[in-house]
């Protein structure tokens, strides 16, 4: 049996009388001899006091450092960047947040292989940062463990009385400047909302991005059991750390590395855990880019695939209810996940960072409480929330190449109307705001899309205008950009082709009629195919929104929403 090296990238750094330079380098920031002989582990975070999502990271990094160096480590610690999508939404700014997630994976990616790291723990809190750290170790194969930051705890305001309580996080805040414009609330109530919404350290509250792919890395096997269910200001999140940094220790022991826990069976895993959660459309764009990294073969249709056999289980915000600590609470998503695997729905020989597989790793969870008397967040599964999943792949003469609707039935599953067309964001939000949009309009927002942008913009501003103005069952929406886990309502977004690469969402016009129907899963422009063919030949698509600098750059590269919006495919 050949002998595991645990230090196969150090070695070659630090070894041999002919790497004195490289040591001694390593000597000034705190090497010991015995150091030089340990395997080296990366602690990455990305911590910052731009956004309360990462405030609290440089704290887990120590917890994590200290559980490399304890398990017989050498831990080395460096920082990548983040961007905040609650303060930059609705600005030119988040068009850089997508590319933020591909600047996050290059500079983990630089720094490990430049230095000759073996392993990594990777803690992230805001929405990006996670599928970038993932698409970084799953480019390098090296031993690694996810670490999520962890969810904010739920904000009040002071009048707030106990028995009436009504808990705020970041949509309630977008939600409230809907109200405002309507005139249901004044400057001084809207201030409230905004001084107590977010309390303290923690990613979004609700399943939205950050908590669904968290729960999509846990389910993937990629973080500790447990993980993906853990407040920010918890003693269980700072024992998560320690123990991811452990963990990782044992992998390079028994040279267990991502691709051998990242299989096309662990990425069903994950597409089956965060349907029945009810998880945010990012889902779909981020685990296509993270199977690309990984080498695994993966596509939108598979999402249609696996949905239409998971049930939407979960009443959660944004949609529903409930927050992530309500979750939390009953016993996390581990849960949901042994309730599907006794169905045949997971698969259990897949296996986790622990080494385990994940019915190994399941044996001893406990059942949710009995529906409704115990919890009524997770529904029994003979009687769902849906019956399939609520993100619908949608095809058709508007989305040849795919688009992705988050679509719980709450807001119906069939929409016929008007189109109302704006050229970007904002203008599509003075539009709302002003009370151009009414009942029956199909909001159309293009040239929105990866290249358009560039950068393919959440539109949580326009959805959550018209949750505010009470048209969240009136109004659909609809764009070659994309959502925000917080968005609700009759929403398709990663329209393929964009307007921008000559899709037809650029040709239509207002005062057009749009069809969509969740149940057949079809967009439509309902134009005859002579009046159709005419305006696509004749259309003249805008291009790249920029052609310097790190959006041109990402212009340049990137490929379809459809194909994950990566930017290594197409070299």
């Amino acid at each position: 049996m050949e002998e595991i090296n645990p230090r196969l990238h150090s070695s070659t750094v630090v070894d041999g009388n002919d790497r004195a330079a490289a040591r001694a380098m390593l000597r000034a920031v705190g090497f010991t001899d015995e150091d030089f002989q340990k395997p080296q582990v990366a602690v990455v975070g990305s911590p910052s006091d731009l956004t309360p999502c990462n405030m609290h990271l440089g704290d887990l990094a120590v917890h994590a450092t200290e559980g490399v160096n304890d398990a017989g480590g050498k831990a080395i610690n460096f920082s990548t960047i983040t961007v905040s999508d609650g303060i930059s939404m609705g600005t030119k700014g988040m068009r850089y947040s997508l590319v933020s997630r591909d600047v996050i994976a290059d500079s983990i990616e630089t720094t490990v292989a430049a230095e000759g790291i073996d392993g990594m723990v990777t803690i992230g809190g805001c929405d990006k940062n996670m599928p970038g750290c993932m698409i970084a170790i799953a480019r390098l194969n090296r031993p690694a463990v996810f670490v999520y930051g962890g969810t904010i705890l739920p904000g009040f305001q002071p009048k707030d009385e106990k028995e009436q309580c009504d808990p705020m996080d970041i949509v309630s805040v977008f939600e409230a400047i809907g109200k405002h414009a309507k005139g249901e609330l004044s400057d001084s109530e809207l201030r409230e909302v905004e001084k107590y919404a977010i309390p303290g350290p923690g990613s979004c509250g609700g399943m939205y991005t950050a908590n669904t792919m968290a729960s999509a890395i846990e389910a993937l096997g990629m973080s500790l059991p447990g993980s993906s269910a853990q407040a920010a200001v918890s003693e269980s999140k700072r024992k998560d750390c320690e123990l991811a940094g452990r963990a990782v220790l044992n992998l390079l022991k028994k040279d267990l590395k991502p691709r051998d826990i990242m299989t096309r069976k662990a990425f069903e895993n994950a597409i089956t855990t965060c349907l029945a959660l009810g998880g945010s459309t990012n889902l779909i764009l981020h685990l296509l880019a993270i199977a690309h990294s990984a080498d695994v073969k993966l596509s939108i249709d598979d999402f249609e695939e696996i949905g239409e056999r998971i049930p939407l289980l979960a009443d959660v915000k944004p949609f529903g209810k409930y927050s992530m600590n309500h979750l939390i609470r009953i016993g996390g998503i581990r849960p949901m996940m042994k309730m599907l695997l006794s169905r045949g729905l997971l698969h259990g020989d897949c296996l986790t960072v622990t080494g385990q597989t994940i019915a190994e790793s399941l044996k001893d969870v406990q059942p949710y409480g009995k529906f409704p008397e115990e919890q009524d967040i997770i529904y029994p599964w003979d009687k769902p929330i849906k019956k399939s999943t609520h993100l619908r792949i949608l095809h058709g003469n508007l989305a040849p190449g795919g688009a992705v609707g988050k679509i719980t039935g709450k807001e119906g599953e069939y929409f016929k109307g008007t189109a109302k067309v704006y050229e970007g964001e904002e203008s599509a939000l003075v539009g709302i705001l002003r009370g151009d949009v009414v009942a029956g309009d199909v909001v159309v927002i293009r040239n929105e899309g990866p290249v358009g942008g560039p950068g393919m913009r959440e539109m949580l501003s326009p959805t959550s205008a018209v949750a505010g103005r009470g048209l969240i069952k009136e109004v659909a929406l609809i764009t070659d950009g994309r959502f925000s886990g917080g968005s609700h309502g009759f929403d398709v977004g990663h329209i393929t082709p964009e307007a921008a690469r000559g899709g037809p969402i650029g040709i239509v016009k207002s005062g057009d009629t749009i069809e969509i129907d969740a149940v057949k899963n079809t967009i439509e422009l309902l134009i005859n195919k002579e009046e159709y063919d005419i305006r696509l030949k004749e259309y003249v698509p805008s291009g790249a929104g920029e052609k310097r600098g790190v959006l041109g750059k990402y212009a340049a590269l990137v490929a379809t929403a459809s194909e994950g919006a990566v930017t290594d495919k197409l070299l």
